[in-house]
């Protein structure tokens, strides 16, 4: 083989015209260099013989093999045992066709409740549920955050003869290229590749990038959003999906014509005046961080750039004003050299430095203005806008990640439980979230940072009225932690809705513990908690507050689930309808309700 490699070497370069021909070692006789052109030229005689494409695909063929036949007998998939009280994080089937629940109806839908498909996002797990697996290099798992993601539909339109209101209900999972993959074989075939002893992560990461040119599966199970007409799920660590919102049916990726081949945030946003949608994607390896717009259209890229950060934050979102993108730049990070020397793939730096970046629609990396923050971990932004020489920030803040998990190999379940637990006086390691407030000057430079809520309830997910992104709003929705259920299960557990009014709230006051917002709450019966809560905006609707907000709820005492709709002008009152499901629908991630106005 060696011998015939050089001679078509020697060949190859001897045709080469004389004054390009190639010097030739002195002792061995052998080649030294030859024309790029010509190789290429080599390369493609080569590939034009039939016999050349049989032997690389039977190489390749018997070294994936090999590969396969090496993890089924090193690695052991192992199923995470799930507690009674985590028993609605558990997987279901999937209905795959809607199923009509019109009588299922308590209450009363308005009859200017807004036509369209109301969707969830989440995960749920191939194959049992979440794995682990022991090996020779230790133990890898599967994080809370993982689980092939499964869309649950609730379509709502009116009868156009009759006019009453036609509900019915579906779910499906995301047919991502790596879902079809591992249901072809029917069974696991990513090894767990965030979470565990730093050799088996390691080795999970080489071996998936090896047999498939993948690090990990694409999950798509965390949000689902809305673009010129299009719908589309999406996990960050991949591009989105089209979405029928109709069927559910996966269409396919979504790359922007082929111009955006990075991850992708679970939360882009959509520019007010221009319907732009800015997005950006974290890589742990350089470009750590890289923005782009879409064009209203979703056809174009309009502009992409590298914000050179020094790090990968795992930035879960970002934000935008009427000028400004807004980034999120803090200690939650994502580093391979700190995985290849031992430690974990994804931690939260206490000690790290934080900071939220501003910078024109269309800027470049020096255009970005960096302010320095307090350290803390803030995935979910709930608005940022313009006031003055300032741009605020309203975010859900807490002292520390609660993603990935505690260090490998100390008690999930203690950690989780303890990190739930109520704060009173400090919030030390807790992951209690708070809304909070950054205003950050443009002239001076200078910022002033306050939280927002108090310690009587921790609060996450929130959501507004999408006419408000970008613009100074005045009302604010989050989910409300059930504190001791979260404690109990050690996996969070939402138990009420919040409404928070931010209009009235004493911009003079800069110290961090004075200003709090007035908050209504919309509580549910004991042990039933709610997911994917979404704002349905009124058709028409005049005032900021005029819809309804829409969320799945399940009741633990009976392991049933619903839809509730909560009039957000009368928040506290019992909700103006509910609409009972013929299937359990588990506790998953972020909602949206899209119009549908024609089918």
């Amino acid at each position: 083989m060696v011998v015939a490699s050089s001679y078509a070497f020697q060949v190859s370069c001897s045709l080469h015209r004389p004054s390009l021909s190639p010097k030739y070692d002195a002792h061995s006789g052998a080649p030294l260099s030859c024309s790029l052109d010509f190789k290429t030229l080599i390369l493609k005689a080569l590939q034009r013989n039939p016999v050349f494409h049989i032997v690389e695909r039977t190489v390749k063929e018997a070294s994936l093999r090999l590969l396969d036949g090496f993890v089924d007998l090193a690695f052991e998939f192992v199923d995470q045992p799930l507690l009674p009280s985590q028993s609605n994080f558990a997987p279901v089937e999937e209905i795959g066709t809607a199923e009509q629940v019109t009588d299922a109806l308590t209450g009363t839908i308005p009859d200017d409740f807004t036509e369209g498909v109301y969707i969830r996002n989440g995960p749920n797990p191939l194959f049992g549920g979440l794995k682990l697996t022991n090996s020779i290099f230790g133990k890898s798992s599967h994080t809370w955050i993982e689980g092939e993601g499964m869309l649950h539909a609730l379509h709502v339109f009116k009868d156009s003869i009759n006019g009453r209101w036609n509900i019915s209900y579906n779910n499906r999972h995301v047919y991502t290229d790596t879902f079809k993959l591992e249901m072809k074989t029917r069974k696991p075939l990513f090894l767990p590749a965030i979470e565990g002893d730093s050799a088996a992560v390691l080795s999970a990461y080489l071996l998936n990038w090896l047999r498939f040119g993948l690090v990990d599966k694409y999950l798509s199970n965390t949000n689902v959003f809305e673009h010129s007409g299009k719908v589309y799920s999406v996990s960050e660590n991949h591009i989105p999906q089209e979405i029928d919102p109709l069927t559910l049916e996966t269409k396919g990726n979504w790359d922007i014509n082929g111009s955006w081949n990075r991850p992708f945030t679970s939360h882009p946003k959509k520019a007010p005046d221009t319907g732009e949608l800015v997005v950006m994607g974290i890589h742990p390896k350089k470009p750590h961080f890289e923005l782009g717009v879409v064009s209203a259209d979703g056809k174009r890229l309009l502009h992409k750039v590298d914000l050179k950060l020094k790090r990968c934050c795992l930035c879960h979102e970002i934000g935008i004003t009427k000028k400004y993108n807004v980034i999120m730049d803090f200690p939650l990070t994502i580093d391979l050299n700190r995985l290849i020397t031992g430690g974990p793939l994804i931690k939260y730096d206490k000690e790290g430095y934080a900071q939220i970046g501003v910078m024109p629609r269309y800027g470049d990396s020096e255009s970005v203005q960096w302010f320095k923050v307090e350290p803390s971990c803030t995935f979910h932004i709930v608005n940022c806008y313009e006031r003055g020489d300032e741009v605020v920030v309203l975010a859900c803040r807490a002292s520390t990640s609660i993603i990935p998990g505690p260090d490998f190999g100390l008690n999930k379940f203690v950690w989780f439980s303890k990190g739930f637990k109520q704060i009173e006086r400090s919030e030390g390691e807790s992951f209690f979230s708070r809304v909070y407030e950054w205003r950050l000057d443009m002239i001076t430079g200078e910022v002033t940072e306050r939280n927002l809520t108090g310690t009587e309830y921790s609060m996450d997910f929130p959501t507004i009225n999408e006419k408000f992104i970008g613009i100074e709003n005045e009302f604010g929705y989050t989910q409300v932690v059930d504190s001791n259920a979260s404690s109990i299960s050690g996996m969070a557990k939402y138990g009420a809705l919040a409404k928070l009014n931010f209009k009235d709230r004493k911009l003079e006051l800069s110290n961090q513990h004075g200003g709090f917002v007035e908050v209504e709450y919309h509580k549910f019966p004991d042990n039933t908690f709610c997911s994917g809560a979404a704002f349905v905006a009124k058709s028409g609707g005049l005032a900021e507050d005029d819809g309804w907000i829409i969320s799945y709820v399940h009741d633990e005492n009976t392991d049933t689930s619903q839809v509730y709709i909560v009039d957000a002008k009368k928040f506290s009152e019992e909700p103006v309808a509910k609409i009972s499901l013929p299937r359990r629908v588990p506790y998953g991630f972020h909602g949206t309700f899209v119009p549908v106005y024609s089918r």
